[in-house]
């Protein structure tokens, strides 16, 4: 089921990454972001990382945050967005 933060995180993705043959309905919630789903790389997630801080206004902590596991799909992004959003201090 898509939320308005999923679409909102879509909608970013399709944005922030130049993915102009993309729309957000193109995108599965639960289709891997990496490899064989969108197909997204390591610049992507670059990229990607710093829109989505400065989009939501969050951080990353590299250090304590397993950053890989959340960026697994839409869902699990934003469920981690989402978390963020809500404990600044995660």
């Amino acid at each position: 089921m898509t939320t308005a933060l999923n679409l909102e995180i879509k909608e970013l993705i399709i944005s922030s990454l130049g993915l102009e043959d993309i729309a957000p309905e193109d995108i599965e919630d639960a289709a891997p972001l990496f490899g064989e789903g969108l197909g997204l790389d390591s610049v992507d997630a670059l990229e990607l990382g710093l829109a989505l801080q400065k989009h939501f206004g969050i951080q990353f902590n590299t250090k304590t945050q397993n950053l890989r596991e959340h960026f697994k799909d839409i869902n699990t992004l934003a469920a981690f967005v989402n978390e963020l959003k809500n404990n600044p201090r995660t």
